[in-house]
């Protein structure tokens, strides 16, 4: 697998979601449609999480 960081090309806000998607091989839309149903569902903590993601990655 690759390195994960931030996708600065394809990103919507900070590139979290994109840099996700291309660590995983997938389309980033789907990882942001996780994010945002999980964070409207109330599963754990999405946007702490999406908050120290874009943190800890370069």
């Amino acid at each position: 697998m690759s390195r994960l960081v931030l996708d600065k090309a394809n990103k919507k806000i900070l590139g979290v979601c994109a840099g996700l998607a291309n660590w995983a091989n997938m389309d980033p839309m789907i990882v942001r449609l996780i994010f945002t149903v999980a964070t409207l569902v109330g599963f754990g903590s999405p946007i702490l999480i999406y908050i120290v993601l874009a943190m800890i990655l370069d």
